[in-house]
């Protein structure tokens, strides 16, 4: 069988009945994370152009949050994963190309809604798209050669979304097939100066997955084999995959992917959470920050090719370049004492304080934190004051990591921290609520009026 058809048989076997009671907690967390995520996005620029485009293809079949406008499945999943990464807080995994899995929940819930499905069956569905995603990203690496990996998504959500249309295997193989041929994203939406769709391209690639599982159910069919053909996916874009079905979680060897994403304290790029760690924990040390002389930064290879080789990350002018940007945002930290939504506003990011700590920062990597990646994120941030001091702190993982997963305490504090001022008290927790309670869910009419903003 070619991988497009193993996949297809892994999204129709597995089991949703026998899922380990931690990986549905996983599922719930990381909807309620990709839930305070999407609330802080709520009246951004890329939403507000997302929800007009929904707008105007007005039909009663899948809801946008913080409206009450429904749309189209595919509509509907691109404006709300548009406000799910907007902010650059929803989940991650790094491995042989860095990708946020969560991606594909707010897709996974656009389907469920429109198809009717009930919610153990959407927790199925969000387990299946995290394992076909990130073992992918565990397969080949995308990034190095300029293609971006959002491009896995087109392949777990078309499996995913075949799963909760009810398709059979052939028709799951069709909708992998035409949306991994036809919609193939370059990397450069995440080079040099990054504009708004930055936190679009998933969204879209979602959108073009579920298209494809819609024409698939009509009987469309696509190229094959997408993977292996002479023309395919691993000559054409990733070069040499290491692909095995038989790694793939199932119920009894338990190994599920989602288990090992990652989550966020900050609204920022994954790859430089343990610099702000760094960074704010050197702050109270420093005294007179316009005592401080220099800034030097060690990062793994990664961390510098993403976050401080392009010229632009060193003078950053939109809130997408800022936070992937490694010396903007330990600058602001070490100014602050913390990251938080309004970092990245206009304001701070032209703060002449934060550009001057930037021209005295450098940064450059170290092959020994190299090493650590994927396994861990490490970074060293080292400050020299005038007096000739020197502090220096490295932080190899931090919280959110899989070895210190953050509790159901800590994502109702991240959700409250977004809901507050656009949702009311009691819609919170009727939202929080609903979630925990996904597996017993017939509808999903509760939650979207529990997100519904003024």
């Amino acid at each position: 069988m070619n991988i497009a058809e193993q996949i297809a048989d892994y999204a129709h076997s597995l089991d949703g009945g026998r899922l380990p009671p931690l990986v549905v907690q996983r599922v719930k967390q990381r909807m309620l994370d990709s839930l305070a995520c999407a609330l802080g996005a709520y009246g951004s620029g890329p939403a507000r152009a997302a929800t007009a485009m929904a707008a105007l293809v007005p039909v009663p079949v899948a809801s946008i949050l913080g409206t009450r406008l429904r749309t189209t499945p595919d509509l509907a999943a691109f404006a709300n994963g548009t406000l799910v990464r907007y902010l650059d807080y929803n989940d991650g995994y790094m491995s042989r190309d860095p990708g946020h899995p969560s991606d594909n929940i707010p897709a996974c819930l656009a389907v469920a809604e429109a198809e009717g499905v009930p919610g153990d069956e959407l927790i199925a569905a969000i387990v299946l798209a995290y394992e076909v995603q990130m073992r992918l990203q565990d397969a080949a690496g995308l990034n190095r050669r300029g293609w971006d990996h959002v491009n896995y998504i087109l392949v777990s959500m078309a499996a995913a979304a075949s799963r909760l249309m009810k398709l059979d295997r052939r028709q799951t193989v069709q909708a992998i097939n035409m949306a991994l041929n036809g919609h193939i994203a370059m990397r450069q939406v995440r080079s040099g100066e990054l504009s708004a769709w930055k936190g679009c391209s998933a969204a879209n690639a979602a959108r073009n997955a579920i298209f494809c599982a819609g024409l698939a159910r009509h009987g469309m069919d696509g190229p094959s084999p997408i993977f292996e053909g002479k023309m395919g996916f691993i000559r054409q874009v990733c070069g040499e995959m290491d692909f095995d079905i038989s790694r793939f979680g199932t119920a009894e060897k338990g190994d599920f992917r989602i288990l090992k994403s990652l989550t966020k304290s900050f609204p920022t790029n994954g790859e430089l959470h343990t610099a702000v760690f760094a960074a704010i924990d050197l702050r109270p040390l420093l005294g007179n920050l316009d005592e401080v002389e220099a800034i030097h930064i060690d990062t793994t290879d990664i961390g510098l090719r993403i976050l401080a080789s392009d010229p632009e990350k060193w003078r950053p002018t939109t809130r997408e370049t800022a936070d992937h940007s490694l010396p903007y945002t330990v600058a602001r930290a070490i100014l602050d004492g913390d990251i938080t939504l309004a970092s990245y506003d206009a304001a701070m990011i032209a703060d002449p304080r934060a550009v001057a700590l930037m021209d005295g920062t450098t940064v450059a990597e170290d092959p020994a934190l190299t090493a650590l990646f994927p396994t861990h994120l490490p970074n060293r941030v080292t400050v020299t004051m005038r007096s000739g001091q020197v502090f220096r702190r490295e932080v190899v993982s931090g919280p959110g990591s899989v070895e210190n997963p953050m509790t159901d305490a800590d994502f109702e504090v991240k959700f409250r921290r977004m809901a507050d001022g656009r949702i009311e008290r009691q819609q919170q927790d009727r939202a929080m609520d609903f979630v925990m309670g996904l597996e017993r869910q017939c509808s999903y009419t509760a939650l979207f009026e529990a997100m519904c903003g003024p």
